[in-house]
């Protein structure tokens, strides 16, 4: 089994290629694939290791342009099924110069949203060594939430370390407070919860990062919290009051914001995959988010370890 492994649901997605222009009047499109936790685990493949994503398509084109997109990045597929009866889901993307891009989901009643528990108790998590969760997932469906409660228990139950990003994605939840509710709970499931200070704020009612990591300390088992603190970097704090800030990394443009959040996580955890302490764990989310946002799509600035030695040198910065 892969050292790594992750939940979510794969978008295939129509890139606008026309800059700044609104999705109505775009007409030129570029077809890729999406998805917060895939981004992840492509991430975490292109530094060098290996991962498993679990998910559902459906039986159509797009289903199967997700599984051969998905190995062609060697992220393992053999937990992803198939569903005649639902779609795969898909959006539309805007192409901005800067600032986030709008975008319009096609996801309602898909696939991923019909993924059953029963297919977790198949997976064979053995090797594996950190396994990242998201708060997109449980937001999709009643259905997605058991089963992404399914492995956030079976993971528990091997001790296997696990981040969470709470991803917030208020258009999928029924209402804010079952968004909010939800969330925090699943965030104490995790050894390491990675919220930014905006997701605080609506969270827990603080843009604080040592307010934000205190009320995360409070989780049942969570003993790390790394908050997001844009272009500053990263504050952290542990449950036996060690804290301090991890300064980020000044980019000269930034062209495009998503995938950086992921970028973060997949820094962390390859980093901790490694046998890095923490310090430099967070670091590398600091430096894989900026090479991110220098890009247009979701994952293009995901580096090799090459790159990313480059890109260390070029800062003067080292994570020994």
């Amino acid at each position: 089994m892969s050292e790594f492994i992750t939940i979510g649901e794969p978008l295939v997605t129509f890139a606008s290629k026309d800059p700044d222009v609104s999705l109505v009047d775009a007409m030129n499109f570029h077809k890729t694939m999406g998805g917060a936790e895939l981004n992840v685990a492509i991430g975490v493949t292109r530094l060098g290791h290996s991962s498993e994503y679990v998910s559902q398509v459906g039986a159509d084109p797009f289903g199967d342009f997700v599984k051969k997109t998905i190995l062609s990045h060697n992220v393992g597929t053999s937990y992803i099924s198939e569903d005649a009866g639902h779609f795969t889901g898909h959006q539309l993307k805007q192409l901005v110069t800067k600032g986030d891009p709008a975008t319009f989901n096609y996801r309602k009643d898909s696939a991923a949203c019909h993924l059953t528990k029963d297919v977790i108790d198949k997976i064979d998590l053995s090797g594996v060594k950190i396994a990242h969760m998201s708060g997109i997932f449980p937001a999709i469906s009643d259905i997605a939430e058991e089963t992404f409660r399914q492995l956030f228990k079976r993971l528990n139950d091997e001790n296997i370390l696990t981040t969470f990003d709470p991803n917030l994605r208020p258009p999928l939840w029924s209402s804010k407070e079952k968004m909010i509710s939800t969330i925090n709970e699943l965030a104490g499931l995790a050894d390491i919860v990675l919220p930014g200070i905006e997701e605080g704020k609506i969270l827990m009612g603080s843009d604080d990062p040592e307010e934000i990591a205190d009320f995360y300390l409070k989780g049942e088992r969570t003993e790390t919290v790394i908050v997001k603190v844009g272009p500053a970097g990263a504050f952290v704090k542990t449950k036996d009051g060690n804290s301090y800030t991890v300064k980020g990394f000044k980019v000269d443009k930034v062209v495009d914001t998503v995938g950086a959040g992921d970028g973060f996580a997949l820094g962390v955890t390859t980093a901790l995959l490694e046998g890095k302490p923490l310090k430099s764990a967070v670091l590398r989310g600091n430096a894989v988010g900026a090479l991110q946002v220098q890009t247009p799509g979701d994952n293009d600035g995901y580096p090799t370890p090459e790159g990313l030695q480059e890109f260390y040198v070029k800062e003067g910065v080292s994570e020994d």
